[in-house]
């Protein structure tokens, strides 16, 4: 075996050895539920921005965790969520109280045009 095969085959065990490392990166971080990421990978593993966009296995193997990530909730989203539908259901209470005031305005304000209506046709009879 000639010095340049050795050193091709070293290169691709070594090449192999990368890919290992950041396929079982993802892995972990999928696993304790981190949100997955190319400069996160980068510090778990110590290899370059470049292997992971150019190298198709691993970058196929990130597009893949990172959609079952995106299907996954957030935990500060739920939080929101949780906030928000306390708000929502705090302003829909809110209207209900508005919309029953106002439509007890808009009876009240019936029957005053109605008593003025009186009032108007008694002032014309007495003159």
């Amino acid at each position: 075996m000639s010095k340049y095969d050795k050193m091709i085959e070293i290169n691709r065990e070594r090449s192999v050895e990368k890919v290992a490392a950041a396929k079982a990166a993802i892995r972990k971080m999928a696993e304790d539920g981190e949100r997955i990421s190319v400069p996160g990978l980068m510090k778990a593993t110590g290899l370059s921005r470049g292997f992971f966009y150019k190298n198709p296995e691993v970058r196929s193997e990130i597009d893949r965790a990172m959609e079952q990530q995106a299907g996954t909730a957030d935990p500060r989203r739920s939080i929101l969520n949780k906030a928000m539908d306390g708000r929502i259901e705090l302003l829909q209470q809110q209207l209900a109280k508005l919309r029953q005031e106002n439509e007890l305005l808009q009876k009240e304000n019936q029957k005053l045009k109605k008593a003025l209506g009186r009032h108007d046709r008694n002032v014309i009879r007495n003159l």
